[in-house]
């Protein structure tokens, strides 16, 4: 039986999800949610109003459920930490603990980034690998984190202002969210103000319906960026919507782990230069795996770059993949942009080295649309190996120049197959076609 607790029985309430103030409730609620510690025992929170917390800690089979989105936390100045944590938040390297059927339910969850510092000392256990051992890496203060959960939930839910990531999630199975927004007034350039982090190992991951902004990634998938060997598989994401967010997508795999039957989809809004970003991240001689991964309808603008040490791109290729399919892209914006980049040398526009080598098995990008653009630029650009390049179903109209496949010199495509080209005004459809041994063309119209 499941025991059932009205925050105002117990908390003053007096506090304001947007503005804050009024009586510290931690302590109070933080007493009811201690009631589910044995494991045993089944706690359902019910916010019916706002209150002012420090940071609250969930257990197993905790439910916290707000009536309304007026009703739920702002989190008070100088707490520096999670509005919400589970038990084994700091676990990073204990994959046994976990807590299970943890869901949380409407209201809005107000981090208060202003009042947060970015950053504390990690102590030593929290610690983990870097490229730099000597540099100290600090412990981020975002608004929820979870390490270590099975069946979790989180629906109808508004997340603001978060101060580095809004969730960080790592070692979860059986994960589902939908319908989050995630406003952030109170914008700080460069702080790491992410959406939604899931760190490996993880299985099963549902997320549906994310409407947002953030100062970075507003989805993050990085199955062994933390331990250098985990993985991540089965997931699907469905319904993103970007208000002016810093970056998109990003799915870092670099090292021993793999990234594998992932499904992306309806993605719209507005983005600040850096799309999907597929790739290693981090200088790796492995260079991680990307399995089987689809991204379906994609229509989003660019007209804003918030980082200058890239070009910007809709798609950014890099590592080792096996299976890639891109399809119904729309390409929109005054900002002249890549729809995919192809290799190079870590994150940056350059030659590919030693330690950033991309090998691309099998590529498919079909139904691209690229309407009106006045910019005179590469399309897709590639700078490393692809094993099978299929592009199919490419219409242009009104477009002002441009080249659809660039090659550079380090450059290397074993089998390039261009079906169904449509465009009007496109000045090169191939440059550095030497650097193809089988170009397969079919249904070309180029005026």
């Amino acid at each position: 039986m499941q025991n059932i607790y009205f925050a105002s029985d117990y908390a003053v309430l007096d506090s304001h999800v947007i503005n804050g103030g009024g009586t510290d409730d931690t302590r109070a609620l933080q007493g009811i949610l201690d009631r589910a510690k044995d494991g045993r025992t089944p706690v359902r929170l019910v916010m019916d109003g706002a209150a002012l917390v420090t940071g609250l800690t969930v257990y197993s089979n905790t439910s916290i459920e707000c009536i309304n989105p007026s009703c739920g936390f702002f989190l008070a100045d100088g707490s520096n930490c999670p509005i919400i944590k589970n038990e084994f938040f700091d676990k990073w390297f204990d994959n046994a603990s976990q807590n299970r059927n943890i869901s949380i339910e409407g209201g809005t969850f107000n981090h208060n980034a202003p009042g947060q510092v970015h950053d504390l000392p990690v102590p030593p256990e929290r610690d983990y690998p870097r490229q730099d051992a000597s540099e100290p890496h600090p412990w981020w203060v975002m608004a929820f984190m979870f390490c270590g959960v099975e069946n979790f939930s989180m629906k109808n839910v508004t997340i603001r202002n978060q101060r580095t990531f809004a969730m960080a999630m790592k070692n979860w199975r059986f994960v589902n969210i939908d319908n989050v927004n995630i406003i952030l007034d109170e914008y700080m350039p460069a702080n790491n103000q992410d959406g939604l982090h899931f760190l490996g190992p993880g299985r099963f991951l549902s997320l549906r319906n994310l409407t947002g902004t953030a100062g970075d990634d507003i989805i993050a998938l990085g199955p062994d960026e933390v331990d250098g060997e985990s993985s991540i598989t089965d997931v699907m994401i469905d319904g993103l919507h970007m208000n002016c967010s810093d970056q998109g997508i990003r799915m870092l795999c670099g090292r021993k782990g793999v990234l594998d039957r992932v499904l992306i989809k309806n993605v719209t809004g507005t983005f600040r230069g850096f799309g999907f970003i597929m790739n290693p991240w981090f200088d790796s001689k492995s260079g991680g795996c990307y399995k089987n991964i689809v991204i379906d309808t994609v229509d989003i603008r660019a007209d804003d770059q918030c980082y200058d040490y890239m070009p910007p791109f809709i798609f950014r290729l890099g590592g080792n993949m096996e299976n890639i399919t891109l399809r119904n892209v729309h390409y929109h914006g005054s900002l002249p942009h890549y729809i995919a980049e192809i290799g190079g040398m870590g994150f940056r526009h350059e030659p590919p080295d030693s330690l950033n080598r991309t090998a691309v098995k099998n590529l498919t990008m079909e139904n691209l649309y690229i309407y009106g653009d006045q910019n005179d630029h590469s399309y897709i650009c590639c700078q490393d190996a692809v094993e099978n390049f299929t592009l199919k179903n490419v219409q242009f109209r009104g477009s002002n120049g441009g080249c659809l496949v660039e090659l550079t010199d380090t450059a290397r495509v074993e089998s390039l197959t261009l079906a169904d080209v449509s465009s009007e005004g496109l000045k090169t459809l191939i440059k550095g076609e030497d650097k193809i041994k089988r170009l397969h063309k079919r249904g070309i119209s180029v005026k």
